[in-house]
């Protein structure tokens, strides 16, 4: 009788991972962090917002690069559609922030990935954004997400990783839960 031995590698660093986890749990203070952006108007609606450091671990941290992202409206909102719009950034981050879940997941419970996609629709009435209606949302009415994964697990495994990463993913609780915002003049 042969005994193989399979090797999951899905990229995630897990060991690290279960390492910080550990090392937090250690000392909770440490895992307040705080993440920044900051925004310059270029011109109409287009705006460029730049992400580079970010407060972790007890200390100021930074990104190996500056990461910039343009946002705009499309043309048919009178605008020069030169990013994309601040509402298809968010589907954007729940993308990733799910997708990495999954990997990771993945990754701690043994199941070999070979693909994962997403595809992310968020529903929205624009008569609120535009003043058209003030009893018409500004937001979002639904955003529905469609994973396809081809993994070595059956559909129920499958599913659990799904679940998984949408009860982990900080994104995911950003969309459905409250949250308190703030926004002030200086």
């Amino acid at each position: 009788m042969t005994v193989q031995t399979v090797i999951t590698d899905n990229g995630v660093n897990v060991e690290a991972l279960l390492v910080a986890r550990q090392a937090l749990a250690e000392a909770p203070e440490a895992a307040q962090f705080r993440w920044r952006a900051s925004c310059e108007w270029v011109r109409g609606t287009h705006s460029c917002t730049a992400v580079e450091g970010f407060y972790g671990l007890g200390e100021e941290q930074r990104h190996r690069n500056t990461f910039t992202f343009d946002a705009d409206h499309p043309e048919l909102f009178a605008s020069d559609d030169r990013g994309a719009t601040p509402v298809e950034y968010v589907l954007v981050g729940l993308a990733g922030c799910l997708t990495a879940g999954i990997a990771s997941v993945a990754q701690n419970r043994g199941i070999q990935l070979h693909s994962v996609t997403a595809v992310l629709e968020g529903s929205m009435d624009v008569q609120g954004i535009l003043g058209m209606d003030a009893d018409v949302r500004n937001g979002f009415d639904d955003v529905r997400v469609v994973f396809e994964i081809d993994a070595d697990a059956s559909r129920a495994d499958i599913e659990a990783l799904v679940a998984q990463s949408q009860k982990r993913s900080a994104v995911f609780d950003i969309i459905t839960n409250p949250t308190n915002v703030r926004v002030e003049v200086r």
